[in-house]
């Protein structure tokens, strides 16, 4: 997808090709942002033990309360309706 040459230009500080952002279309950006974030490794993304134990606590909840949220019709209908 990305490795088209008219998308890479020589970026002289790194001494190796760079990829033009400004040539890509919105959706291939997105694929970029999607294929970077799929690369990741839970070892590239080390948590700390506060957050560790923020995200145990809110899954300790999710399982006791079970989801909560606003459906997404009611999201919407609302956004309909604020944007009129």
């Amino acid at each position: 997808m990305l490795a088209s040459p008219a998308l890479l230009v020589q970026d002289p500080a790194m001494g190796k090709p760079a990829l033009d952002l400004s040539k890509l279309t919105a959706e291939e950006k997105l694929d970029l942002i999607d294929d970077l974030w799929r690369s990741l490794s839970s070892d590239d993304l080390p948590l700390s033990s506060e957050l560790r134990a923020e995200l145990d606590r809110r899954l300790e909840r999710l399982d006791r309360e079970g989801p909560i949220g606003v459906p997404w019709e009611d999201v919407r209908a609302e956004m309909t309706t604020s944007e009129s």
